[in-house]
């Protein structure tokens, strides 16, 4: 009785529509991946093999993705160098002209302004969040405004002037002052505030350290640079001193030495930021070759798995409109076996 009634007719074909229904979804995932649903059990032993490949795949994509911010960091930071040289290029004009005696003093004094206001605004650019020119730490501005009241490196170049001569730069006595002694003490009272330790002391919170990313498997580089370079060192010297100096009250002997003093040191900056924009450069080529390099094993791997994976899709797709058929024929004589009764038989 049990093996031709209708109720065991009808939980036979609910569970052969379960299992129907299990094959539609292991079907159709593989026709719309390309690739086998479970790849344990199409591969056996070989499993170890694609998941080796799986995971290589993965840790190449991550540095490549890697490798996309840290080329937009060096692009960002090559602007910045490039902003920096022309800005340091006309500083440099200004103090040729300035030396030919046709321009005056007040408006050297305020080109000087200019370019220190100019050097920390680039120096303090971010990019996604973090600033450019802060060595490792990306997250303070690498640079303290001079110009901003209270500013410490203000106070103690100001402070460097009074202790060295016993007067301030407005102070009558100022016109007195030699070009010899002034030489002596941009020497030995200026440049230690920007080339020696005065400078983290109270210009600079960047790191002489660079941060170093991973651009491929087997290698590293530094991929950023600091404001503690020489180059920008030397340019924010010469326009500290011809902002502070130029309109005081000083002989013009004196003045005429800043003035010399500024372009040697100006041109030197170039230079030096030259030479960074140089390494960034190199780093960008270096970075560019290693993602080519490592798209090229991608699309390698790519291959290797796909082979290992991958159906035959006319299959796949064959297999799911076959198993959706079979279902909607199983639900309609579902439908059918379960009107069937006894009673409307002997009725």
């Amino acid at each position: 009785m049990t093996s031709v009634s209708s109720a065991a007719l009808s939980n036979a074909m609910r569970y052969q529509q379960m299992r129907m229904q299990a094959d539609l979804v292991k079907a159709t995932k593989e026709s719309s991946t390309g690739k086998v649903a479970d790849v344990g059990l199409a591969l056996g032993g070989r499993t170890a093999q694609s998941v080796t490949f799986s995971r290589d795949l993965d840790r190449l994509n991550v540095i490549i993705d890697s490798n996309g911010l840290v080329a937009a960091r060096l692009s960002s930071t090559q602007t910045s160098l490039s902003q920096l040289s022309s800005v340091a290029q006309s500083f440099l004009s200004s103090l040729t002209t300035a030396t030919s005696g046709d321009s005056s003093d007040s408006l050297t004094q305020s080109t000087g302004k200019t370019t220190i206001q100019q050097l920390g605004s680039i120096l303090n650019t971010s990019v996604n969040g973090e600033y450019l020119f802060a060595g490792t730490n990306t997250d303070v501005k690498p640079i303290n405004d001079f110009t901003a009241a209270g500013s410490p490196a203000k106070a103690a170049f100001d402070a460097s002037f009074v202790s060295h001569f016993g007067f301030t730069p407005t102070d009558p006595a100022a016109t007195n002052i030699t070009a010899a002694q002034m030489d002596d003490y941009i020497t030995n009272d200026v440049a230690p505030q920007f080339l020696g330790s005065g400078w983290q002391t109270n210009w600079s919170n960047a790191t002489d350290q660079q941060i170093v990313s991973r651009i491929a498997l087997n290698e590293t580089t530094p991929t950023s640079t600091s404001a503690n370079s020489d180059g920008i060192r030397k340019l924010a010297m010469a326009a500290a001193m011809v902002s502070t100096l130029m309109t005081s009250n000083i002989s013009q002997a004196a003045k005429d030495t800043i003035i010399g003093r500024s372009q040697s040191l100006v041109g030197e900056a170039l230079s030096g930021i030259g030479q960074v924009q140089s390494e960034t450069g190199i780093v960008q080529k270096r970075v560019s070759d290693a993602s080519d390099r490592m798209k090229t094993q991608v699309d390698l791997f790519e291959r290797h798995i796909l082979d290992l994976e991958a159906v035959d899709p006319a299959e796949a797709a064959t297999r799911v409109a076959n198993l959706t058929q079979h279902i909607e024929t199983s639900f309609a004589l579902t439908a059918r076996l379960q009107q069937l009764s006894l009673l409307k038989y002997l009725t």
